[in-house]
């Protein structure tokens, strides 16, 4: 049976947030200051988000992850919409994100009623030490996605 709860971002497991966003420093800063949740599968936990309050009633998501072998069963979309109607039970009004240009995260999101709203040209070549590749392709630049709560 899936559980859908809030925690403190430092329990999350670090493993599972590296799924979704490769560099642990970038991870070790957001989490100290997040907010988090957690999908748990017969009390084992099988994805993570992490969200960042900002001013004026804004939020960041910062990392949402599932685990490689729950992927593309629809937990990830089940924890999401959790994470929105907790944002929303907030106050929070606006919620964004930064993803990249292609993929299937992209899609991901765009179904949840995020809508991109700006361009971050070289954002991956210049805040990650490592490229990042997908299907073959190394992501640059970061697309910003929005949503209106």
């Amino acid at each position: 049976m899936l559980q859908l709860r809030a925690c403190w971002a430092t329990e999350l497991p670090v493993d599972l947030l590296l799924e979704a966003d490769p560099d642990i420093r970038q991870v070790a800063r957001y989490q100290e200051k997040g907010l988090g949740f957690v999908a748990e599968l017969d009390d084992k936990v099988v994805g993570v988000a992490v969200v960042v309050l900002g001013a004026g009633g804004k939020a960041e998501l910062m990392n949402i992850a599932i685990e490689p072998a729950q992927q593309a069963t629809g937990l990830g979309s089940q924890l999401l919409a959790y994470v929105i109607g907790q944002a929303r039970a907030q106050g929070i009004r606006q919620l964004g994100l930064g993803t990249g240009t292609f993929g299937h995260q992209l899609r991901f999101y765009q179904r949840q009623g995020f809508r991109v709203v700006a361009v971050e040209r070289d954002h991956f070549l210049i805040h990650y030490s490592e490229p990042i590749f997908e299907d073959g392709i190394q992501h640059k630049d970061r697309l910003w996605l929005e949503l209106t709560l």
